[in-house]
């Protein structure tokens, strides 16, 4: 009789590292059942979908208290489900701000779970390691420098690779050129990022026209998110293209530059080789708590991998269309900046692991639960 594993991603990026999960455990053991919490990749994967993750998404401190009822909802909706159904193992995938409550539940049922993404607590709340020491059987780490910081926790960490590397086809990629004029916007998954960041860029893209009336405007569509309504947050008379989600490395690749809300898709734009601004704008009190915890110097996972700035980060009140324009500008005048940028990106490959995350990870999953 094959196990059943209850599976729980928080976010859009989450449900891709799920699905190529799912897929993995089932290629060695067809039997097992999945169940949970997850988007359209996990769900065509055979998950069986308890709770959408299109309908919690959200990111920092006022932003969730805005959803705090439905979020409560969901938990314990999740509470009773685990109570009722007693999966053999519970698997978790980033999100620490719901997942650790989700953690705590299967715990004290004494439902083995694994943490696949280990959350950031490198970057702040690091006293939430002995929570993850008591509630988390294991951990599956996919960025090199967070395995040292774990261990001095006495946890027991696998550093597994990058998802990433399995989802990006390096060898149909690398041969795309990219077009001159062509500038992609990827305004981010969560409709409030979204809703804060395309005005801004609507804004960047009217005085980008204006001093270069030759580019050009994509915007590629995230699940979830309708064309209308980013059309409908284009404030810009220049024209916007919108793209659908499946081929988007490939477009990225064809970038010559690209302006994109923090998160999981500056990664994947460092990967596919596009130069790219990196953009966020929290509410206030978010921002201002956030600088009272984070203890790393960076927030894109490019630079944070790196160890130095590679892409610019334009926060609050510099991810605004002026500061956008200015700095985006300034990379398409300089003769060979650019080209400069996908130089030193090439290096960012060697430094995320080699493919295979999703099935090293499912290989110790089942290991350990046959045991």
């Amino acid at each position: 009789m094959g196990k059943k594993i209850w599976i729980n991603a928080g976010e859009t990026s989450g449900d891709l590292h799920g699905g190529k999960l799912i897929e993995a455990i089932s290629a060695i053991a067809p039997e097992t059942e999945f169940c949970g919490m997850g988007g359209p990749e996990m769900r065509s994967r055979g998950l069986e979908a308890v709770l959408r993750v299109e309908d919690l998404s959200v990111m920092g401190f006022t932003e969730v208290f805005a959803k705090i009822f439905d979020i409560i909802k969901m938990l314990n909706q999740i509470k009773r489900e685990l109570a009722e159904r007693r999966p053999d193992a519970v698997i978790l995938i980033d999100a620490p701000e719901f997942n650790f409550r989700v953690a705590k539940y299967a715990s004290k049922l004494g439902i083995p779970v694994y943490y696949y993404i280990s959350p950031k607590l490198w970057a702040w709340r690091t006293g939430r390691a002995k929570f993850i020491a008591k509630h988390v059987t294991r951990l599956f780490s996919i960025l090199p420098f967070e395995v040292e910081f774990y261990k001095q926790f006495n946890m027991e960490i696998d550093y597994i690779g990058n998802p990433l590397v399995d989802v990006i086809d390096w060898d149909s990629l690398d041969h795309i050129r990219p077009e001159r004029n062509r500038i992609g916007i990827l305004p981010g998954s969560r409709k409030k990022e979204i809703e804060a960041l395309m005005p801004q860029f609507s804004r960047a893209a009217t005085i980008m026209a204006q001093a270069r009336p030759e580019l050009e405007f994509h915007c590629i569509q995230a699940p979830g998110i309708s064309r209308e309504r980013l059309q409908e947050l284009w404030t810009s008379s220049v024209p916007l293209t919108i793209h659908s989600p499946e081929d988007r490395y490939a477009f990225m690749r064809s970038c010559n530059m690209l302006i994109a809300a923090s998160g999981t898709v500056t990664l994947e734009s460092a990967l596919v080789g596009t130069p790219t601004l990196i953009t966020y704008q929290l509410s206030k009190l978010t921002f201002y708590l956030a600088t009272k915890f984070i203890e790393v110097p960076y927030i894109g996972l490019p630079n944070l991998i790196m160890g130095r700035e590679v892409f610019p980060e334009l926060l609050q009140e510099d991810a605004n269309g002026d500061v956008v324009a200015q700095r985006a500008l300034a990379w398409l005048n300089t003769p060979g900046k650019l080209e400069a940028i996908r130089n030193d990106l090439a290096t960012l490959r060697s430094k995320v692991g080699d493919p295979g995350a999703a099935n090293r990870a499912a290989q110790l999953i089942i290991d350990d639960l046959s045991k």
